[in-house]
C-alpha cells in the first residue's frame, strides 16, 4: 500500500491526512525524505554549471520538501499526543537527522558555492530579500562548521549528534515523570476547592481511567490546587513533586544530561572560537552578548525582587495570623497571595473564571484578529491527529490565509507547557503555499472547560505566534513567519496579550458561560485594576530562570548545574519563598532543544517592545487603529526575517523603546 506520508494529499488546503497515517508509516517516509534530500543535495553541491542564487540558494530550499513534510507531521503528532512507538522513534531519528544536517554543512562543495555568491554578490542582480537569504544560509553554515576542517569537523559532528540524542532524552524523561505522579484526593481533601477545581480533578481522574479525584503535575491544575486548598501539608506534597521533576534518582533523573549538554555546548563554541557558548549563542540575537542581556535581567531584577519582599512579608502576617509559624515557605505563596488578591481586589478566582471558558476566549482572539487585520474564522470538518484538536479556515476578503488548528486541552501523552508551531510554513517559491499553524496549550479539561486569567494569557499568547505565522508573507521559507531572532519572536505573542487587556473586548466577550450575562463592570474594573497584582513574585521567578540560564552558559561549564543554580540564586539574593519558575531538571526551554538555551530573557528582551508597541495604539486613541494595524502587519507579522529585529521594529515604531514601558506595564516604577 502506499505510505499515506509520501503519496500526493488530495484533502482540502492539502492538509496531512491524519485518518489515514499509522506510527509505522512513519520511519519508511522518513528514510524516503532522507534519500530523497540526499540526491537533491548531492545534485546541488556537484552541479557543474557556476554557481547562481537560483541554482544553489533556491534549490536548497526547496531539496528537503518531502523531509520537511514527514518531519512537520511527525514532530508536531510526538510532541502533543505521544505513544511509546513515537517516542522510540523520535530517540532513533535525532542522531540520524543531527548527521544529515551535518553532512549538509560539512559538505566542502556545497559550502563552496553559497561562499562564492557571497562572495560576488554585490555584482549578483539580488532582490533585497535574496541578499539577506543569501547572507542566512552562509551565516548558518559557518555557526554549524562549514569552515572547520579534519579533526575539528569530525568533533563538531559530533558533539551536535549527542546533544540531539540528549535533548530528546530530557524531553522524553521529564514527560515521563510528569504522566507517572498524581496525587490521590479523598473527599476529604476537596474541602475548601472551588467547585471549578475539583472539577478539573475528577475530569484528571477520568482522563488516567482513575476513580474519584487526583493532582496531577498539569500546571492548570496545581497551581489552582496551590492557590485554594487550605491543607499545607497536601500542597507541600503537591508542591514538592512539581519541582521535582526530573531529579527524582531514578530513570528519568535530568541532572547528568543537564551536565552533559552544557559541557558539549561549551565546546562547540569553542570549536568555532567564541568564549563561551553565550558568546556564541547571542552573536546573531538583538542583544549582541552576554552583557547586555544581564544588563536588561538586572535593571528589572532589583525592582521586582524589592516588590517580592515586601509582599513575602504581607503574606507571611497573613499565614501567621492562622495560627502557622514559621517562614513563609514556596507551596505557602499562591494561597495567601489569593487570600489577599481577594480581599485587596474582591477577586475571587472561583467567581471569576465562569465568564472566562475557553470557547469565549477562542473567540475573543478571533475577534481581536478580525478587528486589527480583517481576518475570518471558519470551522473545518476535517480529519485531525487527535479528537481534542479543531481547525478553522483563515479568510481575508474571501481569500485563504491560512489553516489554524487548536488544541487547547490537557492529557497524560502531551508535553507540559503550551506552544505554537506549524505543520507547514508559508512560502510563495515554488508556489503559493499557504500554512498550516497549530497552538497547543495545556488547559485542565473540564465540562465546560473554564480558563484562570492567566490561562486567558497564555491563549491570546500562543495565538500571536499564530498569526505571526499566518500573515507571513515572503518568497522564501528560510525566512518566513517565526524564522527571526530569538529575542525578537516573542513580541507578536506577547504584544497580542495586551488585547485581552481592552476593556471592551472582555465586555464583548467575557460573558457567564451558563448565564451569557456579561462580566459585571465592577468585576471587569476590579480584574484590570489588578492586573499587576503579585507582579514581584511573577517577575522574580521568571528573571531567576533567565539570570542561570545566562551564567550556565558563560565561561566554564558547571559539571554540577545543581550547586550551580544555588550558588546564582544566592549571589542575586533569590527571596526564600519564591524559586525558579524553571530549576534545571524540568528546564525544558534550555535543555530539551538550543532553541531558549542562553535564550530564556527573549521573553522579557520581548517586553520591552511589546510593552512600547501597544503603546502606539494607545497614542492613536484605538486599540483597534487600522492606520496603527497595517503598519504592525506590514514592518513586523508579514515581514518573517527579511530584515535585523531592530530594522523591523524601528520601520514599525520610528525609534527603538527603552525599559521604562516594560517597568510601567509591570507596575514596579516605584519599586526601583
Amino acid at each position: 500500500m502506499t505510505n499515506p506520508l509520501l503519496a500526493p494529499w488530495t484533502t482540502a488546503f492539502a492538509l496531512p491526512p491524519f485518518d489515514l497515517i499509522r506510527d509505522e508509516d512513519f520511519a519508511p517516509a522518513f528514510d524516503a525524505g532522507l534519500a530523497g534530500a540526499r540526491a537533491a543535495i548531492t545534485a546541488i553541491a556537484d552541479n557543474p554549471a557556476p554557481a547562481t542564487f537560483a541554482n544553489t540558494i533556491e534549490a536548497l530550499e526547496l531539496a528537503e520538501t518531502t523531509l520537511d513534510r514527514v518531519a512537520g507531521v511527525f514532530f508536531n503528532i510526538a510532541g502533543s499526543d505521544s505513544t511509546p512507538a513515537r517516542e522510540a522513534l523520535e530517540r532513533d531519528l535525532a542522531p540520524k537527522l543531527s548527521a544529515f544536517s551535518s553532512e549538509i554543512t560539512n559538505n566542502r562543495a556545497l559550502f563552496g558555492r553559497i561562499n562564492a555568491l557571497w562572495q560576488a554578490r554585490a555584482t549578483l542582480d539580488l532582490t533585497a530579500e535574496q541578499q539577506r537569504v543569501l547572507m542566512l544560509y552562509r551565516r548558518m553554515f559557518v555557526r554549524a562548521g562549514a569552515e572547520l576542517d579534519g579533526d575539528q569537523a569530525d568533533r563538531m559532528t559530533a558533539v551536535k549528534s549527542r546533544l540531539a540524542v540528549l535533548g530528546t532524552e530530557f524531553t522524553q524523561n521529564l514527560l515521563a515523570e510528569e504522566r507517572a505522579w498524581f496525587m490521590d484526593l479523598t473527599e476529604a481533601d476537596l474541602e475548601g476547592l472551588p467547585e471549578f477545581v475539583v472539577a478539573s480533578a475528577r475530569a484528571a481522574a477520568a482522563e488516567r481511567d482513575l476513580p474519584g479525584h487526583i493532582v496531577t503535575l498539569n500546571r492548570s491544575l496545581i497551581v489552582p490546587f496551590l492557590q485554594f486548598s487550605p491543607r499545607r501539608d497536601l500542597r507541600q506534597r503537591a508542591y514538592l513533586a512539581w519541582v521535582a521533576r526530573g531529579a527524582n534518582g531514578n530513570a528519568q533523573d535530568n541532572r547528568a544530561i543537564a551536565a552533559e549538554t552544557l559541557a558539549l555546548r561549551q565546546e562547540r563554541a569553542a570549536l568555532l572560537g567564541y568564549p563561551d557558548f553565550a558568546s556564541f549563542k547571542l552573536a546573531t540575537e538583538m542583544a549582541g552578548n552576554p552583557a547586555a542581556v544581564r544588563d536588561l535581567l538586572m535593571r528589572v531584577w532589583a525592582p521586582a525582587r524589592a516588590r517580592a519582599l515586601a509582599d513575602a512579608a504581607v503574606l507571611e502576617s497573613l499565614m501567621h495570623a492562622d495560627g502557622i509559624n514559621g517562614d513563609l515557605e514556596a507551596w505557602d505563596w499562591r494561597y495567601y497571595s489569593e487570600r489577599r488578591r481577594k480581599a485587596e481586589h474582591d477577586l475571587d478566582e472561583a467567581a471569576l473564571k465562569p465568564y472566562l471558558s475557553l470557547e469565549a476566549m477562542i473567540t475573543a482572539a478571533f475577534d481581536c484578529a478580525t478587528r486589527l487585520f480583517g481576518l475570518a474564522f471558519a470551522p473545518l470538518d476535517v480529519p485531525l491527529y487527535h479528537p481534542d484538536a479543531r481547525a478553522w479556515e483563515v479568510t481575508r476578503n474571501g481569500r485563504h490565509v491560512a489553516v489554524f488548528i487548536g488544541d487547547y486541552l490537557a492529557r497524560g501523552s502531551k508535553r507540559s507547557g503550551a506552544w505554537c508551531s506549524a505543520f507547514r510554513s508559508q512560502r510563495k517559491l515554488g508556489g503559493d503555499v499557504r500554512p498550516v499553524v497549530v497552538n497547543v496549550c495545556n488547559f485542565a479539561k473540564g465540562d465546560p472547560t473554564l480558563l484562570s486569567y492567566d490561562d486567558a494569557r497564555t491563549l491570546f499568547h500562543e495565538f500571536g505566534h499564530a498569526l505571526h505565522q499566518m500573515l507571513s508573507d515572503v518568497t522564501y521559507g528560510f525566512i518566513s513567519g517565526t524564522s527571526v531572532a530569538g529575542d525578537f519572536v516573542e513580541l507578536p505573542s506577547q504584544l497580542y496579550e495586551h488585547w485581552l487587556e481592552v476593556p471592551e473586548v472582555l465586555e464583548k466577550h467575557a460573558r457567564h458561560v451558563t448565564t451569557g450575562e456579561p462580566m459585571p463592570r465592577d468585576m471587569l474594573d476590579r480584574l484590570l485594576a489588578a492586573g499587576t497584582y503579585d507582579q514581584g513574585f511573577a517577575t522574580v521567578e521568571y528573571v531567576a530562570s533567565a539570570l542561570v540560564d545566562l551564567a550556565f552558559h558563560e565561561g566554564a561549564a558547571s559539571a554540577d548545574p545543581i550547586a550551580r543554580e544555588a550558588e546564582i540564586l544566592a549571589q542575586i539574593g533569590m527571596p526564600r519563598a519564591i524559586r525558579m519558575r524553571h530549576a534545571t531538571t524540568h528546564f525544558a526551554h534550555v535543555f530539551a532543544g538550543d532553541g531558549y538555551s542562553s535564550g530564556y530573557y527573549s521573553y522579557m528582551w520581548s517586553e520591552v517592545m511589546d510593552a512600547d508597541a501597544f503603546e502606539a495604539f494607545r497614542e492613536a486613541g484605538n486599540p483597534f487603529d487600522p492606520a496603527v494595524a497595517a503598519r504592525l502587519e506590514t514592518h513586523i507579522l508579514s515581514a518573517g526575517g527579511l530584515q535585523e529585529a531592530d530594522a523591523l521594529y524601528t520601520a514599525f515604531r520610528g525609534r527603538m523603546p527603552g525599559v521604562g514601558a516594560l517597568l510601567r506595564g509591570r507596575g514596579l516604577v516605584d519599586a526601583a
